[in-house]
């Protein structure tokens, strides 16, 4: 009796960027960028939302050099954040992919990656000379950085998630648990909007961002770059 399908993809090989490499590098990047406004470049490091709006402005006061590093590599980190997001729809349809999941990554994908760029052009123009003079334009200016690279980032990222693993799902193009493990933080990028009316719900945002990494990483290597040719019956 037959137990498995087995799916060769070994056809005609999908013309466009490794996926793979793009993951790693949109991860190292953004990560990077983290680096030089946390305890790692130095004191203070970077407020949380929950902080005064005097200990926001004193961080953008005395460090904003790491604050404009951090701005520099994440606009960076945007890049191939849209490059991947395009690419694996691409390659979805490639694939033979006719759902509407495909359509929803698209969107998801390309609006965390303009989420990412906005908020880091905010944060730019909040570490320019003379803007953290005045307390309460710096704290705004914060508020809306945060907002944009918060929930604004992890919502559409999440909606990115749930098209690929879903549809990856259903036409078997990659493994199981990949699937399960991005619907899980599908589930937690959508609830992080929750965060703009109950800021306890801020720890759905990095359990969206940073398990996220490891999925796009997933992904991008186990996403297959040929078309099938024929399945074969494994006993």
């Amino acid at each position: 009796m037959s137990e498995a399908i087995a799916t060769e993809f070994s056809g005609q090989r999908h013309p466009g960027p490794a996926l793979g490499p793009l993951a790693v590098v949109f991860t190292v990047v953004f990560i990077l960028g983290l680096l030089p406004v946390t305890a790692v470049g130095g004191m203070p490091y970077f407020p949380g939302p929950w902080e005064s709006a005097h200990t926001i402005d004193t961080f953008f006061r005395l460090r904003p050099g790491a604050a404009l590093l951090c701005a520099f590599l994440q606009f960076g980190a945007a890049i191939p954040l849209g490059l991947f997001t395009a690419t694996i729809t691409s390659r979805l349809r490639f694939l033979g992919v006719k759902a509407a999941g495909a359509h929803i990554a698209l969107f998801g994908g390309l609006a965390a990656s303009a989420a990412i760029a906005s908020s880091s052009l905010v944060l730019w123009a909040i570490a320019q000379p003379g803007i953290s003079s005045d307390t309460t334009l710096t704290a705004g200016l914060y508020y809306v950085m945060y907002a944009l690279g918060g929930p604004g980032y992890s919502v559409p990222l999440g909606l990115l998630i749930a098209g690929v693993s879903v549809t990856c799902w259903f036409y078997k193009l990659l493994p199981r648990w990949i699937c399960i493990f991005g619907l899980v933080l599908a589930v937690c990028g959508e609830l992080s909007w929750l965060n703009l009316e109950f800021p306890k719900a801020l720890f759905l945002i990095p359990l969206t961002r940073f398990p996220g990494f490891i999925w796009m990483i997933a992904v991008g290597f186990a996403l297959p770059a040929r078309t099938r040719t024929r399945s074969v019956e494994v006993q």
